[in-house]
C-alpha cells in the first residue's frame, strides 16, 4: 500500500500531459477504475531484434539511452508519448499485425515495460484494441476500452520505485483514461532505455506487419537521470530505428521535429509502412 500515493501522483501527471497531446481538449476525462484484463496468447512487444546498426526486424521508431554502446542502468524513470490510431489496410497476407507503444527497456536488455494499441488486419477486416505487457511476462488486452481509427491516444510508463512501474493510457478523443493495477506492473528491470515504437508483434516468429500507412507520434519525452526532455535532448543519445527483413525496408521513421509545450521540449515524428 505504500506505493499508492505515488501511483496517484504519477497518474495525475500523466493525465496532465495527456491533455497537451489532444487536438481539442475534452471537456471531461473519465478515469476508469476497473477494466477487464484479458490474457493474450501472442507476444505483443519483444525486445528489439537487431539486424544491424539503426535497424531491427521487429521495431520502427526511436530509442534513447545514455550511451548506445554501453547504456547506464537505472537511469530511465519515464517515457511519454501520444499517437493517432491509423486505419490499417489489406496487403498480401490475410492476417497482419501492428502494435504502437511507449515503453522502457528492450533496446539493449531483455525486459520491456510498455503499453499501447494494436491495429490488425483480419479476414473480417480491421480490428483495434488496447494492451499492456511487462515482458517476458504475458500481455493483456484492456477489454472494453474505447478505440477507433482517428482517435488520439496518450500513454506513459513511469518508474515509481521498489521495482514498481505505473502504466497509464488515455483516449483523448473519447475522454477515457486507465491506469493498470500495480499487481501487474512490478518487475525487476534495468531501466536502460526509453522507446516510441511501431512493432511487428511476435507469435512463433515476427508476424507480418499490417499496412498502417503513416502513423504520427507526438509529445514524445523521457525522464533520464532526473532530466525531462525530448527524444533528441543533448543529455542522452537517440537511435532512429528502421524495420527491415532480409534487406527489405518494412517501416521507416521520419526525422524528429521538436516543439516546446508548457516549458518542456517534446518531439514528434512519423513512421511510414513500406512492406509487411
Amino acid at each position: 500500500m505504500k506505493y499508492l500515493p505515488r501511483i496517484a501522483a504519477v497518474a495525475a501527471l500523466t493525465l496532465a500531459l495527456a491533455f497537451v497531446s489532444a487536438d481539442k481538449k475534452p471537456s471531461t476525462i473519465i478515469i476508469l477504475q476497473k477494466c477487464a484484463l484479458v490474457p493474450l496468447n501472442r507476444i505483443h512487444a519483444a525486445p528489439r531484434i537487431r539486424d544491424r546498426d539503426g535497424t531491427a526486424n521487429n521495431w520502427c521508431g526511436y530509442a534513447v539511452e545514455t550511451s548506445l554502446a554501453s547504456p547506464q542502468k537505472n537511469a530511465v524513470s519515464a517515457a511519454y508519448g501520444s499517437w493517432r490510431i491509423p486505419t490499417v489496410s489489406a496487403s498480401t497476407s490475410p492476417q497482419t499485425y501492428s502494435a504502437l507503444w511507449v515503453g522502457i527497456d528492450g533496446d539493449s536488455d531483455n525486459t520491456v515495460e510498455q503499453l499501447g494499441t494494436e491495429q490488425d488486419w483480419t479476414p473480417a477486416g480491421p480490428t483495434n484494441y488496447v494492451w499492456f505487457e511487462m515482458y517476458p511476462h504475458r500481455s493483456f488486452m484492456i477489454s472494453d476500452f474505447p478505440i477507433e481509427p482517428g482517435d488520439t491516444f496518450s500513454a506513459s510508463v513511469n518508474y515509481a520505485g521498489g521495482e514498481l512501474f505505473v502504466l497509464s493510457i488515455t483516449n483523448l478523443t473519447k475522454g477515457v483514461s486507465y491506469t493498470v493495477p500495480p499487481k501487474y506492473t512490478k518487475m525487476r528491470a534495468s531501466r536502460e532505455s526509453a522507446e516510441w515504437i511501431v512493432e511487428a508483434p511476435s507469435g512463433g516468429g515476427v508476424l507480418p506487419l499490417a499496412d498502417f500507412g503513416t502513423v504520427s507520434f507526438a509529445n514524445c519525452s523521457a525522464k533520464i537521470n532526473g532530466v525531462t526532455g525530448a527524444i533528441n535532448n543533448p543529455a542522452w543519445l537517440n537511435d532512429p530505428i528502421t524495420m527491415t527483413s532480409g534487406g527489405i525496408v518494412k517501416a521507416q521513421p521520419s526525422a524528429l521535429k521538436d516543439s516546446t509545450v508548457h516549458r518542456t521540449t517534446v518531439s514528434a515524428f512519423s513512421a511510414r509502412w513500406h512492406h509487411e
